[in-house]
């Protein structure tokens, strides 16, 4: 089964679709993406869209940079460290996703969340479990985040080499937990997070 705009079109006209990434990770912020697709979105483009976790890195940078490209709608929103250690991962979570959405230069007349809670933003919003398996712009925004924490990562990671944040993203691997025994967490590290103490 792939994504598809069946959701957007049973609820209105602009629609954004939203997801995060990070919420697991040892290390990193928690970062989300909003998107409204294009009204015409290419056909090819649509049929190779489906959740960030089913398709490779390659695939997932390709795919961002053709919908960066395809008129789509598109902003950012993350929350800190210091931000999900204060008020909790999940709060986090949905504080990302708020600011996405605050930032997108169109304002949507209704958001799609991925997941089970929706963050109160003061647009209409649905959250969707399993959304980004079954709605387009949740797709989208899931491929859109995912390349941009792993970018973000990949910066954090030439800055503080020997935890493999470019491999693992910060996920807590054998070999990062390794790391963090040897070389100690940095700033960047959840330490709130039971798993940096295991």
């Amino acid at each position: 089964m792939k994504p598809d705009l069946s959701i957007e079109r049973q609820v209105g006209q602009r629609v954004a679709g939203v997801d995060e990434v990070g919420r697991g990770p040892l290390a990193g912020p928690v970062l989300a993406a909003a998107i409204l697709l294009p009204e015409r979105l290419a056909p090819e483009l649509a049929a190779a869209i489906d959740d960030s976790k089913r398709l490779s890195a390659a695939r997932r940078r390709n795919l961002a940079v053709l919908l960066e490209a395809s008129g789509a709608v598109i902003a950012l929103g993350a929350a800190s460290v210091a931000e999900i250690e204060r008020i909790n991962i999940l709060q986090a979570s949905l504080l990302a996703m708020s600011r996405a959405v605050r930032r997108l230069r169109v304002i949507p007349d209704h958001v799609l969340v991925d997941g089970n809670v929706a963050p109160a933003i003061g647009i209409p919003c649905s959250a969707v479990v399993g959304g980004d398996r079954l709605s387009l712009s949740i797709a989208s925004a899931s491929i859109i985040a995912k390349v941009a924490r792993d970018r973000l990562m990949l910066r954090l990671g030439a800055k503080h080499p020997g935890y493999g944040w470019d491999r693992n993203a910060g996920y807590g691997t054998e070999m990062h937990r390794a790391a963090i025994g040897r070389l100690g967490a940095t700033a960047h590290h959840r330490r709130g997070f039971g798993q940096l103490l295991r």
